[in-house]
């Protein structure tokens, strides 16, 4: 029988999650970013480069459900029958897995959509980031606090240039989107339409596409996202989401006018966060984390970490080691050089290196890294997103034609 050890016997510590073993977004070949400028290329609009190849089509949908992950949706074949067939596993299903980018959340993933440029260039490479202009965090996806929206994303959306090569454009979305500005700087371009009811969403954009012979529409839908973070993705309430946005889509290809193809995609997966201080790491909580920081950004699972000045250093080697097998901890310039934000060795725009961490972490695992006193509603959700596991990174580019 084996003995047991001795009571002084030493584990040894878990060794620190290599950055460079990260999994890295595929930009420029299959990534959010690729999508409208491939779809647009089909469409004849020139000068948008990707090497994503999708058939050309005359009328073209994309239908982008927030928190529709690759691997969840796999899972889940018995709630899902209709986008399940549309698998490349399937009879006739050609759809194939896409890298949302990093993070991989909502504000950035429909910057990277709308403008088919990734991170480093739009500029919103986070849940919240420091604005180096003013020394605020700025909360990208409520835009808070106010900053001139076309200074921090100057680049013209795809569906502006669809529009003025002569493609009838629109976004068909819930009405309260209408005029945010994280609308005016991904998504803006043709003409908005909002309608309350998923059901009207999808008729309405069918209704869209069929309007001239050559026609891009957007449609969105949020809940999804919104009942995994409050009820985790393995949830009934959930799975019961999952169902709904199955037969949305099925309402709407069944709609399609000749000549159309729809592409039903999302921005990010969703992982479930277990509770207790095994999973959950409380900055607000933790000298150590704390320690040499000064301000917190991003979210649970990528975080962006701001030091006071001369701190950055000590900052990731503490965080490396705290964190040690449950994150992959960068600095700065690693990130970006190891293509977190954009293709590996390209740089960020000059206007974007301040809004990067000085340290930046992706999570592994379930893991995340709370702050319950700053942050006590977003550190009280269930399901999370944000950094480059598969779980999150990949979402399904999904396709139906006439």
């Amino acid at each position: 029988m084996a003995q047991p050890a001795p009571a002084d016997a030493h584990w040894p510590e878990p060794a620190p999650l290599d950055p460079r073993t990260a999994p890295v977004p595929a930009y420029g070949t299959a990534s959010l970013a690729d999508v409208l400028p491939a779809v647009a290329t089909g469409l004849g609009i020139p000068g948008l480069a990707t090497r994503l190849d999708l058939p050309p089509a005359d009328r073209a949908c994309v239908f982008l459900v927030d928190g529709l992950g690759w691997d969840v949706l796999r899972a889940h074949p018995e709630h899902a029958p209709f986008l399940t067939s549309l698998l490349p596993s399937s009879t006739g299903g050609s759809g194939q897995p896409l890298t949302s980018g990093f993070p991989s959340t909502t504000a950035t993933s429909l910057a990277s959509v709308g403008t088919g440029r990734v991170p480093a260039a739009h500029g919103l490479p986070g849940y919240a980031v420091l604005d180096p202009d003013s020394g605020a965090l700025m909360n990208q996806l409520r835009w808070q606090p106010w900053t001139d929206p076309h200074a921090w994303q100057p680049y013209p959306t795809v569906f502006q240039l669809a529009q003025a090569a002569g493609v009838e454009t629109s976004q068909v979305s819930a009405p309260h989107f209408e005029h945010t500005p994280l609308t005016k700087i991904a998504l803006s371009g043709g003409t908005f339409l909002g309608r309350l009811s998923g059901e009207d969403r999808m008729d309405l954009a069918a209704q869209r596409l069929a309007a001239a012979d050559r026609s891009l529409v957007y449609t969105y839908y949020a809940d999804l996202d919104g009942n995994g973070h409050r009820y985790g993705v393995d949830s009934g309430a959930w799975r019961g989401q999952l169902a709904y946005v199955d037969r949305l889509a099925q309402r709407l290809a069944g709609q399609l006018p000749p000549r159309s193809v729809l592409y039903v995609t999302a921005d990010h997966g969703m992982v479930d966060v277990p509770a207790g201080p095994e999973a959950r790491f409380d900055f607000d909580e933790d000298w150590e984390l704390s320690a040499g920081v000064r301000t917190l950004g991003g979210e649970g699972r990528a975080r962006h970490l701001y030091a006071v000045p001369g701190a950055a250093s000590d900052v990731h080697a503490v965080w490396r080691e705290v964190l040690a097998e449950h994150a992959w901890v960068a600095t700065r310039d690693e990130a970006i050089a190891l293509g977190w934000f954009g293709p590996p060795g390209a740089g960020v725009d000059d206007r974007v290196y301040g809004r990067i961490g000085d340290v930046v972490v992706a999570m592994n695992g379930s893991a995340a890294v709370v702050a319950t006193t700053t942050e006590p509603k977003e550190s009280a959700l269930i399901g999370m997103h944000g950094s480059v596991t598969a779980a999150e990174q990949l979402v399904p580019l999904l396709e139906v034609r006439t």
